[in-house]
C-alpha cells in the first residue's frame, strides 16, 4: 500500500495544507491537540472534495440515465444474440459508441476521489511513523499523534500490535472496538446506498446486464470495504465513512426530486406532484415544468406512472400543456371544497339521459297488456261533430296509410317509442 500511496505523493502537499488550515480553525475552538480538531479537519476535507466533485456527480447521473434509456435496445441485442456471446458484446460496444454512453460512468466519483484518498493515507501513515509530510512540521506531527477519536489515535489501525498502539498512547482494545464499529458503519452505509438505488430508482420492467452489474456492486463494495478497512488508519476510516454518508444523502435527494422513469421513486414523486398541482392548479418551478413537459411530449410512450399522472389531472379538470404548464380543461372545471378535496363540475350542457333498457320478458308483457286492454273512447253527440270538407278526406286517408300512424294504439310504458323499422327500405 505504501508503494501505491507514494505514486500519489504529488498531491500530499495540497491535502496536508488543507488539513492544516482546517485544523487552525477548529484548534482555536476545541484545542489544537484534541481529536475533535483533527477529526473535523478530515471531515471538512471530505466535504470540500465532494463539493468540487458535484459537476462530476451530475455527469454520472446523466450517463446513468442514458444507460437506463438504452435498456430496451440492450435487451433486444441480448435476445437476438443469446447464443453468440462474442457478437453480443460487439453489438453492445457498438451501441455504447453510437449513443456516447459509458457503462463505467457510475464509478467516476470513486475514481476521482482515489488520489485524495491515497494522499490522506500517506499523510496519516507518516503521522504514525513520525515522518513529516507536506506542510505538516514536527510540532503539528506531535499534536496529531496526541489526538484521539473515542480513545483511538488517528494513525492507529485494527491490525497494529499492542506495543505500537501503546506508543501512540492508547490501548489495543479501544483501537479495535472503534475501528470495528467504523468499518461496520462504512460497509453498511455503502450497502444501503447501492440498495436504495436498485430498489427505488431503477426501472424494474426491463432486465439487462447493466442491472445485474449494479446488483453485483451492491454486494462487492461493502465486502471490499470490510476487507481493506482493517488496514486503514482511523483517520482514513473517518474520511471514508464521511464520504459514504455524503453519497447516501446526495443520492436520496436525487431519487426524491429527479427519479428514474418507470421506477418506484417516480411513482411516489408524480403522486406528490399531482397532489400539489390539483390543489394549487399550477406547477411550482422550472424543474416541475420540465418534468411535465417531458411526460406530455412522450405521448403514447408514457409508462404506467406517467399515464396515471395525466389521468389524475384530467379527473381534476386540469390539462397538461406542451410547455410544462397546467391549465383548466375546457370540458371540466375543478372546484375545491371547504375540506380541501377537489371535485369536478361539467361546464358544458348535461348529456341527454337514455331510458333504461328493459329485458325481453318485460317488453313482451307490456305488449300483451297493450293488446288486451283498450281504453273506451268517449262518445260525442252528432250535433257537436264538425263535418269535414270533402277535399280533406283524401289527405286524411293518405295520412292513415303512412306506417306508424293512426290505427296503432299508444305505446305503453316499457315499449319502444316511434315508428318501427321496416323490413325493407322504403322508396322515396
Amino acid at each position: 500500500m505504501d508503494t501505491i500511496a507514494s505514486l500519489f505523493s504529488f498531491i500530499t502537499t495540497p491535502v496536508s495544507w488543507v488539513i492544516v488550515q482546517f485544523h487552525t480553525v477548529y484548534g482555536a475552538i476545541f484545542g489544537p491537540d484534541t481529536g475533535w480538531a483533527w477529526g473535523l479537519s478530515i471531515v471538512s476535507l471530505v466535504i470540500l472534495i465532494r463539493i468540487c466533485l458535484i459537476p462530476l456527480f451530475v455527469k454520472q447521473i446523466k450517463s446513468t440515465r442514458a444507460m437506463q434509456t438504452l435498456q430496451p435496445e440492450m435487451k433486444k441485442i441480448q435476445e437476438r444474440y443469446k447464443n453468440d456471446k462474442a457478437r453480443q458484446s460487439e453489438e453492445m460496444m457498438k451501441l455504447y459508441k453510437e449513443t456516447g454512453t459509458n457503462p463505467l460512468s457510475s464509478c467516476l466519483p470513486i475514481l476521482a476521489q482515489s488520489p485524495f484518498f491515497f494522499a490522506l493515507y500517506h499523510v496519516l501513515n507518516g503521522i504514525a511513523t513520525g515522518d513529516t509530510i507536506g506542510v505538516i512540521n514536527k510540532s503539528l506531527l506531535e499534536s496529531a499523534q496526541k489526538a484521539h477519536i473515542f480513545g483511538a489515535p488517528l494513525a492507529a489501525k485494527f491490525t497494529d500490535s499492542a506495543s505500537k498502539v501503546e506508543s501512540l498512547g492508547a490501548s489495543l482494545t479501544d483501537v479495535r472496538v472503534v475501528t470495528a464499529i467504523m468499518i461496520v458503519l462504512m460497509s453498511a452505509s455503502q450497502f444501503y446506498t447501492q440498495r436504495q438505488l436498485m430498489t427505488k430508482n431503477v426501472d424494474t420492467t426491463v432486465k439487462t446486464p447493466f442491472m445485474q452489474q449494479q446488483k453485483m456492486l451492491m454486494y462487492v463494495f461493502p465486502v471490499m470495504f470490510a476487507v481493506f478497512g482493517i488496514n486503514f488508519p482511523v483517520g482514513v476510516l473517518v474520511y471514508w465513512l464521511t464520504t459514504n454518508v455524503w453519497t447516501m444523502g446526495q443520492q436520496m435527494y436525487v431519487i426524491r426530486n429527479n427519479p428514474t422513469p418507470g421506477s418506484k421513486a417516480q411513482a411516489a414523486y408524480l403522486e406528490r406532484l399531482a397532489k400539489h398541482v390539483t390543489t394549487h392548479g399550477k406547477t411550482r418551478n422550472r424543474r416541475e415544468k420540465a418534468i411535465v413537459k417531458a411526460i406530455v411530449t412522450k405521448g403514447r410512450d408514457r409508462n404506467e406512472h406517467e399515464r396515471k399522472f395525466i389521468n389524475g389531472l384530467s379527473k381534476a379538470g386540469l390539462a397538461a400543456q406542451t410547455d410544462g404548464t397546467v391549465v383548466k380543461s375546457e370540458g371540466q372545471a375543478a372546484v375545491q371544497t371547504e375540506d380541501g378535496t377537489v371535485t369536478t363540475t361539467t361546464a358544458t350542457a348535461a348529456k341527454r339521459q337514455q331510458p333504461k333498457r328493459q329485458s325481453k320478458s318485460q317488453r313482451q308483457s307490456g305488449t300483451a297488456k297493450a293488446a288486451g286492454e283498450t281504453e273506451p273512447k268517449p262518445s260525442t253527440p252528432p250535433s257537436l261533430t264538425k263535418s269535414e270538407p270533402e277535399d280533406a278526406k283524401p289527405a286524411a286517408k293518405k295520412a292513415d296509410a303512412k306506417p306508424g300512424a293512426g290505427g296503432r294504439s299508444k305505446a305503453q310504458s316499457g315499449q319502444r317509442k316511434g315508428p318501427q323499422r321496416p323490413k325493407s327500405p322504403s322508396k322515396k
